[in-house]
């Protein structure tokens, strides 16, 4: 396996780094024609449309609407059902990320000022959120607890969860996870067409006010496309990982940690940075080495060899520098001291601090979220969170002599902008008036 080695020293390194972290992220036109079509069928004829998607993407063929839901004693079954420490391991990763996410719920605020009017923030949950759970090749019933426990969280009265189940194939970890995460209602379909049957409702799926949950490149295209109608989360790209190392660490560690999200698939990406070239070198003979045992080690090849990168910098504090023009989803700070270096790492969706923080933990059972900006975008986005599920309303309730005061100011600046109804309306409370 040949992984791409670079130096920090090297002329034209900054053009090499772009070009290693240029992803072309818009969709392809046939897949945007295709999911316009859908989107445009499903708000048109309902349930009749996604029953034809359903039918043609999926292979399964659904006597009416009604057949869509699972019933929720089936959730409970896959649930009681499982293995017991697969039952015990879901219920353990369940509590952890509901202990990390209580900590995040806002509260509504308020207070007074001098002249009596009172100005604050109601915090209030969404009513309704759908959630997008990828089914087929892909099962992942950590993103059910990771998009679900913060909408229940933030108490989010109900949470509608989409899932495709081809040729009628569920997977029972999926059904336990929705059951133990508190989900309300689970419908069988996947693919835009489950996306615009959230957005826009149907006689049998209720329309909810977000859309949470990844998918494929078909799913995406829908969720840029019905935003506005409703909310969404986010767009992802491919999964991410930046390892910074100080040449400490076991390389087989490092190497295992690199493997984990280029498994994802082949576009995924993972980087080290290390001012150690022997280690480099070490970590590049374990992930050799290590390769044939990895039942996924195709995708793992592919995705290093084409966007992988082992770099050589000239210090920790390079390495942070570079990092923060990566903004990488994970970045594990694989060093002594891990905390001395967090007031120099301004952009990561998460960060994993020290020797025996991998990666992997944060995937399904440290606590924070998973669901984490890709392709730079921790520049200027966040994690999910209880946040996302909860909105803000402003409150102003103002006082007698507030609305004189407030008044003047507010008629002043209001026939500076040419708007006279808003001045007059300023000033008929006013005692000037």
């Amino acid at each position: 396996m040949k992984i791409r080695r670079l130096s920090s020293s090297d002329t034209g390194f900054a053009q090499e780094l772009e070009k290693l972290l240029a992803f072309e992220a818009t969709a392809d036109d046939e897949i945007e024609t295709t999911v316009r079509h859908i989107l445009n069928l499903v708000r048109l004829h309902g349930d009749a449309a996604v029953l034809e998607y359903t039918a043609k993407f999926d292979r399964l063929t659904l006597a009416d609407a009604a057949a869509m839901e699972l019933p929720h004693e089936e959730l409970r079954a896959a649930f009681e059902g499982l293995p017991t420490a697969q039952r015990t391991a879901l219920e353990q990763a369940a509590q952890r990320v509901t202990d990390y996410h209580q900590k995040q719920v806002q509260k509504s605020w308020s207070y007074t000022d001098a002249d009596g009017t009172l100005l604050g923030q109601q915090v209030t949950p969404l009513d309704r959120v759908g959630l997008y759970v990828p089914g087929g090749k892909a099962a992942y019933p950590s993103s059910v607890l990771m998009n679900a426990l913060p909408a229940k969280v933030a108490g989010v009265p109900e949470l509608i969860m989409v899932v495709p189940t081809p040729e009628g194939v569920k997977n029972q970890l999926v059904l336990a996870a929705a059951y133990l995460s508190g989900v309300d209602r689970v419908f069988t379909i996947g693919g835009a067409q489950a996306v615009g049957a959230l957005a826009y409702g149907t006689a049998t799926i209720p329309k909810v006010d977000k859309i949470v949950g990844p998918g494929n490149a078909y799913v995406a295209a829908a969720k840029r496309r019905v935003f506005g109608v409703c909310g969404i989360d986010m767009i992802a790209g491919p999964s991410e990982i930046l390892v910074i190392c100080d040449g400490m660490t076991d390389p087989d560690w490092i190497a295992m940690d690199l493997f984990s999200q280029a498994e994802h698939d082949e576009l995924a990406q993972a980087i080290l940075l290390s001012p150690d070239a022997a280690f480099i070198a070490a970590v590049a003979e374990s992930a050799n080495r290590l390769l044939e045992q990895m039942p996924r080690r195709e995708i793992i090849r592919t995705a290093l060899e084409n966007r992988g990168a082992l770099i050589h910098v000239a210090s920790l504090e390079e390495a942070c520098a570079i990092s923060n023009r990566i903004a990488p989803e994970h970045l594990e700070l694989s060093v002594v001291n891990p905390q001395d270096w967090l007031s120099s790492l301004k952009h990561a969706g998460a960060i994993f601090m020290g020797r025996y923080t991998s990666e992997a933990l944060g995937d399904y059972c440290a606590g924070p979220n998973h669901v984490l900006p890709t392709s730079g975008t921790a520049r200027f986005s966040s994690p999910l969170g209880v946040y996302d599920f909860q909105k803000r309303s402003s409150l102003i309730q103002v006082s007698e002599q507030g609305a004189h005061t407030l008044g003047e100011i507010a008629s002043v600046l209001a026939l500076g902008e040419g708007l006279q109804a808003h001045a007059q309306s300023a000033l008929y409370r006013s005692k000037i008036n």
